[in-house]
């Protein structure tokens, strides 16, 4: 089996701090705080100039993330009225853990699936990668090097 697990859900917004309060609020717990920038990030997401600040939130059970992220560069785009119905169509992205990134891309192409950016490895921890699948839904890839 490719999936190993469901890694985090990644959303962008405007205002990081009042993401992270709602959130903690609702009973999820702050993991921490970073930048993200550089040449992976910029690989990842297939923007150039990536710099953005994230905060990373899961469940009490620790099974569960999510990535909120605010981009100071390139300038998020806003996707319309904030206030859109429950079924529009389309997510930020879904990040699994894969047991063989290249072998899962090349499996999910046949289903449409393109990649963003470009498989990127980060330090010798992982290896990451987005790809573009049906109705334009981004799935976010994670391989763990040994």
């Amino acid at each position: 089996m490719a999936v190993q697990r469901m890694d985090n859900v990644g959303i962008v917004v405007e205002d990081l701090d009042a993401a992270v309060a709602f959130f903690v609020e609702l009973g999820m717990e702050l993991e921490g705080r970073a930048q993200v920038e550089g040449r992976v990030a910029d690989q990842c997401t297939g923007l150039e100039g990536v710099r953005c600040d994230i905060a990373m939130v899961r469940t009490p059970d620790g099974h569960s993330r999510l990535e909120l992220a605010k981009y100071r560069s390139p300038a998020a785009i806003d996707a319309g009225p904030r206030n859109r119905p429950h079924n529009i169509l389309g997510t930020h992205r879904v990040m699994f853990a894969v047991d063989d990134i290249e072998d899962t891309v090349a499996r999910l192409r046949p289903h449409g699936a393109e990649l963003v950016g470009e498989i990127a490895r980060f330090e010798d921890s992982y290896l990451l990668c987005y790809v573009r699948g049906p109705e334009g839904i981004i799935v976010g890839l994670a391989e763990q090097l040994r």
